[in-house]
């Protein structure tokens, strides 16, 4: 279990890191994928583990992130794109 969740941190950071490093964008597909794998991952884990707080923070993560997916994909750029007028 614990390796599960180092995979799902990692998906988070990693993304986290290429988008400080400007690699990335939180408005492409690659960001808002791998925020929603990550916190999915950790999300299952929280919940074999009966961690009720994990669990709201990374099941919000997970549905936020799935939502900055659906926004992508219909070619709104996503959630921070809209903020900045980008549509």
């Amino acid at each position: 279990m614990q390796f599960v969740s180092v995979i799902g941190a990692l998906a988070i950071l990693g993304a986290f890191a290429a988008n400080q490093f400007g690699w990335i964008q939180p408005s492409q597909l690659p960001y808002a994928v791998a925020n929603f794998a990550g916190a999915g991952i950790l999300t299952v884990v929280a919940i074999a583990d009966g961690q009720i707080g994990f669990v709201i923070l990374q099941g919000a993560w997970t549905l936020i992130s799935l939502w900055g997916i659906v926004a992508i994909l219909r070619g709104r750029g996503g959630p921070a794109s809209a903020r900045r007028g980008e549509d």
